[in-house]
């Protein structure tokens, strides 16, 4: 079996992790590279990932997350936040940035602009938000995925209040809203949750070969 089977066997959404143990500044290096390389949709990354270490503000956004102690005992609480709308502005800087890295011309990168403007920028503000979202969940993948190869404990989590997040992370203003955010740091020994048994759909049940 791979390593990289193993590595994801092993990984599972941790309850409880032990707060005296943080993710040293090489291993957390390793794990943003890894979120930084995740695929996107035309490669745009419509979103901000804030990475959150001060335990002042992770207890600020603890009550938004309904208390969960997954906030403050981690390591750093890791925040995906999408931009809620995507402009012809916004076009032209991804636009540049593809020029400068691959020593294309401006003038020669005319073709997609035009081709983002239609398919995104051109979009209703829901739309665009919807999709903006859905790349922030692809660099959530990425990051479950790294941690586990990384060794590192990591819990996805939906249940927060978007808005409460947003204003104490003076997101609105930037034209941001929290997508999903994540906990990372190591598992605790007493959490029991380790012990259970993964859960799947059996390959009959969860794949169709045509």
């Amino acid at each position: 079996m791979s390593t990289y089977i193993k590595d994801l066997e092993w990984r599972y959404a941790t309850k409880k992790f032990d707060s005296t143990k943080k993710i040293n500044s090489e291993d957390l290096d390793k794990l943003l590279k890894s979120v930084q390389l995740s695929a996107s949709s035309y490669g745009m990354q419509p979103y901000k990932i804030l990475v959150i270490e001060d335990p002042e503000i992770k207890e600020k956004l603890k009550p938004a997350a309904w208390g969960q102690p997954q906030i403050t005992d981690s390591s750093h609480l890791i925040v995906f936040a999408n931009y809620k709308t995507i402009d012809e502005k916004y076009v032209d800087s991804y636009i540049e940035n593809i020029s400068e890295i691959r020593g294309i011309a401006i003038e020669n990168l005319a073709g997609l602009k035009d081709k983002l403007i239609d398919s995104i920028v051109k979009l209703p503000a829901e739309a665009q938000n919807t999709w903006a979202q859905k790349q922030a969940y692809l660099a959530l993948g990425n990051l479950l995925s790294a941690a586990a190869s990384f060794k590192i404990d990591t819990c996805p989590m939906e249940g927060f209040d978007a808005g409460k997040f947003d204003e104490v992370l003076g997101l609105q203003e930037k034209g941001l809203t929290t997508s999903v955010i994540a906990t990372a740091g190591y598992r605790s020994e007493e959490d029991p949750a380790q012990d259970a048994k993964k859960v799947r759909k059996s390959k009959e049940q969860l794949f169709e070969l045509i």
